[in-house]
Order: structure tokens, then C-alpha cells, then sequence
């Protein structure tokens, strides 16, 4: 069993067998991103005993610069992070989306969904929250600095991989070792853990880049996000708090230089123009950053002693906001699984386990990188006969209350075969 503690931040508790010694455990996590961080805290806070690997130190992750991106929390993400112990470290943080409303260049049809109409848990819920990466991996950091099961190793680089019959081991650049029963890949598109395994991957990649930036801006915005789908992209206006939103632009490639290189003015310009100007006068908070698009799918989750969660199994378009809301999908249902082995004293990476996660989570995540895909391909054009159906059926789903309810339910995250993280009930 690993020996409670960190080695992050200023706390440091020596792991087994001493300072610079090995580590044994029950479930070690490689990578210790928004998805990874949140796995080993929603395994310690249920007693399983866990080891974050991660590759950065939390002083670098909660700097400035490090990631001006922001993330999109849906209502089941939250429920994930909140069974976790994590959300109440952030909630004050979370700029609520309370209505959506998206629209087709601009067109007069469009869908609007406002959280009213659905009621979850007995009341009314936001469809989701709007988050600097920043503020989620501190909520994280200090989480982790609270769980004596967890043993968050950061910064630390791990070289290689291997796994037997009887448990796992991840070898660390400093010389160390650690060991499990299970493997959790969570270390991003480039993983060293799928890889270790020979699983392959299905890439695709979008001749689009998404410009991001977080802008101020003068009148309230009201809890409301709004996704313009223009020839080139989507063009998003997310609400945050303290009359902020978060730009997420997705743009053809050969266009992003020319708007990244733009005087401040006429970017801002740009932005009202693409906007439609409700927010009032707007000023820039952040630099500006570009990400190409693309598509990763990993042809399995799991092999012997491994599950893979994140962007280490998937990566999608951010054309419907799911990217990490995915991926807490991924934790709450390995995290069930995991537990439930655990307290009934069965092996937490024998294959019995391992088979019911890969059957809960690979349809959904396939059906929904699908897609997505699909509405890029849909929408990503200006082709007239395909605007007419486009306007036409987004006016449609308008005027249907029950179809409509169900997107709205699928906004939220709570459609389907849910894990009880997401039920809200304890792990």
C-alpha cells in the first residue's frame, strides 16, 4: 500500500522505503491532468490507494501563462468533480451557462435552450460551467494535497512502461519505480501508456485551428453562450464570471496567423463583428492562442492491467463543448468499477474489470466523436441547399419540446447508462 502523501507544493511526505525510494500501490495514473488528477482523486476519496505521476510541477501549471485556456464543465462533469471533493475548491470560480442559444450565420432560425425547462435533482441547474484550466487544476491540486491515499508525484517524468500478469510497473527518469495492480493512461494524445501497449489509434484532422482568448466586456452577459456556426467554424461566446467570456473561434488554417497577428483593435473589431456586439464594448484579457483541430480514437480503452481515459483514449471537435466532459465520463464509470473490485477484495486490473469498462464506455464515446464529425462536416460550409436544411431543422428541434428536452439532456451530460458519481450517489 503506498504511504500517504505528496510530493507537490510545499508538503512532502516520503513515499515507501524513504525519500528516493520505490512506490507500491493499488492504482497508479499516468498523467496528471484535468482528467488524471480527477480519477486519483475521485479512487483516493472512495479508500483506494493511488500515485499520480505527473510530468509538471504544480508552480508551473498555476502560472499565468501556463494554459489561458478554458473548459466547459456540463452538469454531470460537476456532479463528478463534486464527488469527488474537488468542485467546492472551484465553484466560486465557475461562470454558469444558463441559456444556449446557437444560431446559423447569423440566421433568424435558431435553437435556444434555457435551463429552466428541465429541472435536475428537484430544481433548476445550470447546463454547465465555464472555468479557467488554471482554476480547475489548482481545485485540484489542492484536493489531492487533502487525500492521505494519494500520493501526487509532480514533477515527474516517467520513461517507460511495463505490465505482467500479476500487476504493473511505471519507471520514473529520477531511477524510482512505481507499482499497481492497474494502470489508468491519462497522459494526452501522445501516451506513453497506450503506446506501451501496442493499441492503435484513428487520427483525422480538421483543416481548422481554434482561436482562443478570454475577453471583458462591458454589459452583463447574463449566463448565456452563444455558438455562431460560420463557414470557416464555429465561433463561441462562453460566460464567465466577473463580466468575462471565453472566446473560442475555430478558423481554416491558413486564415489563424492573419487574426493571431492582428493589432489588438482590429481583433477586437473582429470579434464584434462576429459577435453580433451584445456584450458591449469588449477588451482583451489574455493573449491570443491558436490549437489545430483534429480527431484521435483509440482502437480499444483497456489491455491487460491498462485503461486508458481522456484524451489518451479520445479527442474530439470542441464544436459541442464535450472534450473533457468526456473524459469525466471515462472516471466516473473506471472509478465505479475500481471501487467496486476493490472493497469486494478482487484484483482492480483483472480483466473482469477492465471488460466492464471498455463495454460502458466505448459506444458512447464512438456515437458522439460520430458525431461530431458529422455536424463539422454539416456545418462547416456555406453550401445553400445545406443552410436551408440546417436552418430548417434547427427551427424544428425549436418547436419540439420533447426532442428538444433530450438535447438538452445530452447537454447536460445525463443521457444514458450513468455511473453513480453522476447519479449523485457516494462510489
Amino acid at each position: 500500500m503506498a504511504v500517504p502523501g505528496t510530493e507537490s507544493g510545499n508538503a512532502t511526505v516520503p513515499p515507501q522505503g524513504g525519500v528516493g525510494g520505490d512506490i507500491t500501490t493499488e492504482v497508479v495514473v499516468l498523467g496528471g491532468g484535468l482528467a488524471g488528477l480527477t480519477m486519483a482523486a475521485a479512487l483516493a476519496s472512495a479508500g483506494v490507494p493511488v500515485v499520480c505521476i505527473d510530468r509538471d510541477s504544480p508552480e508551473r501549471m498555476g502560472g499565468q501563462d501556463f494554459d489561458i485556456r478554458t473548459t466547459a464543465i456540463s452538469y454531470a462533469s460537476k456532479m463528478v468533480l463534486e464527488s469527488a471533493g474537488v468542485w467546492h475548491h472551484m465553484a466560486d470560480q465557475a461562470g454558469p451557462m444558463l441559456d444556449i442559444r446557437i444560431a446559423d450565420q447569423f440566421s433568424p432560425l435558431f435553437i435556444h435552450y434555457d435551463h429552466t425547462e428541465l429541472a435536475m435533482e428537484g430544481r433548476h441547474q445550470p447546463f454547465g460551467w465555464i472555468l479557467d484550466n488554471k482554476d480547475i487544476r489548482r481545485a485540484l491540486f489542492t484536493r489531492a494535497a487533502e487525500l492521505p491515499g494519494l500520493v501526487h508525484l509532480a514533477p515527474a517524468q516517467a520513461t517507460a512502461v511495463e505490465r505482467t500478469r500479476s500487476g504493473v510497473s511505471v519507471r520514473l527518469a529520477d531511477g524510482r519505480t512505481v507499482r499497481g495492480r492497474l494502470l489508468v493512461g491519462a497522459d494526452g494524445r501522445r501516451s506513453l501508456a497506450r503506446d506501451s501497449a501496442g493499441i492503435k489509434v484513428r487520427r483525422w484532422s480538421y483543416d481548422q485551428s481554434a482561436i482562443i482568448c478570454t475577453i471583458r466586456h462591458t454589459e452583463p452577459n447574463k449566463g448565456v453562450a452563444v455558438e455562431h456556426f460560420l463557414p470557416n467554424g464555429p465561433f463561441a461566446v462562453l460566460p464567465m464570471t466577473d463580466n468575462r467570456c471565453s472566446i473560442v473561434w475555430s478558423e481554416k488554417t491558413s486564415l489563424v496567423d492573419t487574426y493571431l497577428n492582428l493589432p489588438d483593435d482590429q481583433f477586437i473589431d473582429e470579434l464584434q463583428r462576429r459577435s453580433g456586439g451584445y456584450l458591449g464594448e469588449i477588451a482583451l484579457l489574455t493573449k491570443r492562442e491558436a490549437w489545430p483541430l483534429s480527431v484521435l480514437l483509440a482502437d480499444r480503452f483497456v489491455a491487460d492491467r491498462l485503461a486508458l481515459v481522456g484524451e489518451a483514449a479520445h479527442a474530439i471537435h470542441p464544436i459541442a463543448g464535450q472534450g473533457l466532459n468526456l473524459g469525466m465520463r471515462d472516471v466516473a464509470a473506471l472509478a465505479e468499477v475500481v471501487v467496486d473490485a476493490h472493497r469486494l477484495g478482487l484484483d482492480v486490473g483483472g480483466p473482469e474489470v477492465l471488460a466492464r469498462f471498455q463495454r460502458w464506455r466505448r459506444f458512447d464515446t464512438v456515437l458522439l466523436a460520430a458525431v461530431c464529425d458529422g455536424l463539422v462536416h454539416l456545418f462547416s460550409n456555406s453550401i445553400p441547399p445545406l443552410k436551408l436544411a440546417r436552418n430548417l431543422g434547427m427551427a424544428a428541434i425549436n418547436r419540439l419540446p420533447p426532442v428538444k428536452r433530450f438535447f438538452m439532456k445530452h447537454a447536460m451530460g445525463v443521457v444514458g447508462d450513468l455511473p453513480r458519481m453522476i447519479r449523485g450517489q457516494p462510489l
